[in-house]
Order: C-alpha cells, then structure tokens, then sequence
C-alpha cells in the first residue's frame, strides 16, 4: 500500500499521508512521495487548490524513530536537506493555495509542515507539539522561521524549548492556526473551503501568496513596490475584467485563470 494517498476531485488535490500505524510520521519513502505528488498538483492546471491531511488518528508524527535509529539509515542531514526543506520549499513555492486539514496530532516535523501552509485547520481532538527538545535536537522543516512569524517569538520561543503541548483549540486562540471544526464537520469543513478557493481566480491567488512571502523579509517600502508590480500583473488578467463585470451585472463571477 502508499504511503501517501493522492486523488485529484473537483479541482482539488488530496494528499494523505498513509502510515497510520506510525501516525503518519515520516520516512524516506513517505517524505519523497510527498514531494513527488506537491510537484505534480502545482504542475497541473486542472488542480487549483491542494489539501494535506493524514490516514487514521494522526496528521503527522514527525520523523519515525526506527529509521533514525536503523545502523545503515540516512543521517540526520539527509532528513533535512532531502525530506523536510523540500517539502517546506514546494508548499511555499507552490501557485495553488495549500491547506494543512490536522486530523489529529500534529508533532514535530509534522507540525511545522503544517504552519507552513497557506491554511491551516484542524479537529477539535488535534494536537501540535514541537518536541524536538526531548531527544536532543532543534526545530527543523521551518519551524524556527514560521512559527515566531505566526504568534510572536515569545510565544515560539516557549512551545519550542518548553516541549509543551496546545490543543486545537489553544492553537486558534493564539493564532496558530485559522480555525477548528468538530470531528464530525471536518470532512465537509475541508470541502467547503477548497470549493471556495477553486472558484476564485487563480491567477490572484498566486500572486497574493507571492506578496506574502515576500512580505516576510521586505521593509514596508520594499512592500509597496512588490505590491505595485503585482498588481499590475492582476489587473491585466481577464479574471480582473470578469470580475469587475460580474460586480456590476450583480452576478456571480466565473473565473477561468487568464
């Protein structure tokens, strides 16, 4: 069986991390599979949204410690530069915007994936926990660079040297993450958000995403600018016009990408 589940329905790409038994922690073979299938939804101009979750009680483990542990596996620098800064790299880089639906418990690596994605949601019974700390390491895939940017450096100063685990919860109050539906409403929740963001154009969203991250090292006059060159490239766009339309005609928009 995968180890990553991959479905494309409605415009919408699903990524499932499928080692349940392991609650979706990473191995090798799971972290390029991942990458693998990133790659290809941001290629494909039929998918417009794309959605990572996880099999089974867990969104994302972390790493799987019987393959650090293993006398002939990878090395700790292989984990980063071949598996995690990929994926961070791909999720950021990516055209489409890219939920992170936390099924259940989110630790470590897993966790930080998550805060790397354009949306993040979660159950009410998910969990994020950085626990790097608790066997001699630092925060990677991103971790040290998105969550201070997320809720301040006090804040990710103490999850991150504290080890503590946040409720879903919690994780919305502080503004970890965007928000948290019922178990029971999860699936449709997951829908519902994906189906909005495919109906609305592309091309902005695009490029909204590339303002953001650009944002996070610029000076405010450095963002004026990068806002003035984008939205340039917005407004020639037909979405543009087929908005500006739709608005005066008071009806709904039908955006196609160009």
């Amino acid at each position: 069986m995968s180890v990553v589940l991959f479905e494309i329905k409605n415009s919408v790409a699903f990524i499932t991390l499928n080692r349940p038994e392991k609650y979706n922690a990473f191995n090798r073979s799971m972290a390029l599979q991942l990458q693998g299938f990133l790659q290809q939804s941001n290629e494909d101009e039929n998918v417009r949204c794309i959605v990572i979750t996880g099999n089974g009680k867990g969104f994302c483990a972390g790493q799987d410690i019987e393959e650090v542990l293993q006398p002939d596996g990878p090395p700790i620098e292989m984990f980063i530069a071949e598996h995690y800064n990929p994926v961070v790299r791909l999720i950021r880089s990516a055209t489409k915007p890219v939920i992170a639906a936390v099924n259940g418990v989110a630790a470590g690596a897993g966790a930080n994936m998550a805060f790397c994605c354009d949306i993040i949601i979660a159950t009410a019974s998910a969990s994020f926990i950085q626990a790097f700390g608790k066997i001699g390491l630092i925060p990677d895939c991103g971790g040290t660079y998105f969550l201070p940017r997320l809720i301040g450096f006090q804040k990710a100063s103490a999850l991150m040297l504290l080890n503590e685990k946040i409720s879903a919860t919690e994780a919305e109050k502080i503004g970890l993450i965007y928000k948290v539906f019922e178990d029971t409403e999860f699936a449709s929740a997951i829908q519902s958000i994906a189906e909005t963001l495919c109906k609305l154009p592309p091309q902005a969203l695009a490029l909204t995403k590339e303002a953001l991250n650009a944002s996070a090292y610029n000076s405010l006059e450095e963002q004026l600018a990068v806002e003035d060159r984008l939205q340039t490239v917005a407004g020639k766009t037909l979405d543009f016009k087929e908005g500006i339309s739709a608005f005066v005609q008071k009806r709904k928009p039908v955006f196609t990408g160009k």
